[in-house]
């Protein structure tokens, strides 16, 4: 019997999983823009921070960790100390001469340590509560881990684009940024300490299992699932397009119009892309979630695969004609948002019915690890390419980069079933 009934979920359910997003948002996204207001170059910025995927590429490898030692709520709560300490040091570190080594090695760090959080953060959700549960508060989590990627590309880039012209200083501004981030965290992790339940089934791994062997058996049966090599095509091409644009979004809206962008202030930027766009992704993503429940991942597939990838075309305009209308651009951004919060709703149930089966957990931070690696490897050299062929020429190729997804979405096998309430 699990001690979890004088707990509420609601007092830390939504806490749990706002404080997930964070420090990804912050690695993969926030430091993007802070280092294009730092004057890093595109080449530097794409390369460097798509290097900061690793960890949640490879954290399948050190999950049987999380079981072997200790307990989920006590990485959990540990890991948002940590977490905290190091949003904190990338704040102290950004006014030093190699700020930009400096910050990148603790933002590695802590990129280790938030997906070890995800990995004991989302063990302990399948714990604390039971069972019928956790099915409701399925769209909490998803509703506050997106409310954490709207506050941390919207309010917080606005802030640190405010701060940066009424201070004068973007390495101050950002600083105080990363101080604010730690206090959270900080907060975060008391508030935690104080209401996460304690549940009975939550403790490290028994003396007689044989981690190394369940660890073994994990894998050795996701890659030994039929159509392996089909399932590994889709994940890994699906979003070929994606990673490259993605790194590129932020200096390009931001860069000025004679070097081929579009010329936002940061606090601009926060609000047309991280504000209005994320608003635009989240109504397209509960959009697609609600379109499979009715017809099933099946029928909905080419929709979701064109409304994912032809929106990227919305690039090609912007670089090409650099409207300076700041409603047009939110407009356009909206537009490619809410179509890639849409159709990105198939690769996530795509996995969830790849994982169905006794290792389902295990075997759903595998595809996300596979994932984030099909993010990491081409948004490595996006920065490079486009330095080399302008930005216009770099999102004709980013569209032209999609077509694998299309050729693979013509391949994959899926129950006609699946997905349907």
């Amino acid at each position: 019997m699990q001690k979890t009934q004088a707990k509420n979920p609601w007092l830390w359910v939504p806490s749990l999983y706002f404080g997930q997003a964070i420090p990804y948002i912050v690695a993969n996204s926030l430091s993007v823009v802070m280092y294009k207001d730092m004057g890093i170059s595109n080449t530097d910025i794409a390369f460097y921070t798509s290097l900061l995927y690793l960890p949640w590429v490879i954290k399948p490898l050190w999950s049987p960790l999380v079981d072997m030692f200790g307990t989920k709520r006590g990485w959990t709560v540990a890991l948002q100390l940590a977490l905290a300490a190091g949003l904190g040091a990338v704040g102290a570190t950004l006014h030093l001469p190699a700020f930009f080594v400096v910050s990148l090695a603790v933002m590695w760090i802590m990129a280790f340590a938030s997906a070890t959080h995800d990995i004991s953060a989302d063990g302990f959700y399948m714990l604390g509560m039971p069972q019928a549960q956790q099915a409701a508060f399925v769209g909490v989590r998803s509703t506050f881990y997106r409310l954490a990627t709207l506050a941390g590309q919207g309010p917080l880039v606005i802030l640190a684009g405010t701060l940066a012209v009424s201070l004068g200083d973007v390495h101050q501004a950002w600083a105080i940024v990363f101080f604010v981030l730690a206090g959270l965290f900080f907060a975060l992790f008391a508030w935690h300490q104080a209401v996460l339940p304690r549940p009975d089934a939550d403790h490290k791994a028994s003396e007689g299992s044989n981690p190394l062997r369940a660890f073994l058996a994990t894998f050795g049966s996701f890659f030994g699932k039929r159509d392996i090599w089909l399932i590994l095509g889709f994940i890994l091409t699906f979003r070929l397009g994606e990673s490259q644009l993605l790194k590129l979004v932020a200096p390009f809206l931001k860069d000025p119009v004679e070097k081929g962008g579009l010329g936002l202030t940061t606090a601009q930027y926060g609000t047309a892309y991280g504000t209005i766009g994320i608003v635009a992704l989240t109504i397209g993503g509960l959009f697609g979630g609600w379109l499979i429940s009715r017809w099933g991942l099946k029928r909905c597939l080419w929709l979701m695969v064109f409304a994912v990838h032809l929106p990227d075309l919305v690039f090609v305009y912007l670089s090409t004609f650099q409207p300076q209308n700041f409603g047009v651009i939110s407009g356009f951004l909206a537009i490619e948002q809410f179509g890639y919060g849409f159709g990105f709703t198939a690769m996530m149930m795509y996995m969830i019915m790849v994982c169905e089966g006794p290792y389902k957990t295990a075997h759903y931070a595998i595809c996300t690890g596979l994932m984030a690696l099909g993010m990491m490897v081409p948004g490595m050299w996006s920065g490079k390419l486009q330095e080399m062929i302008g930005y216009q020429h770099f999102f004709t190729w980013t569209c032209l980069a999609t077509v694998p997804a299309f050729i693979m979405a013509a391949l994959v096998k899926i129950d006609p079933e699946f997905g349907k309430k």
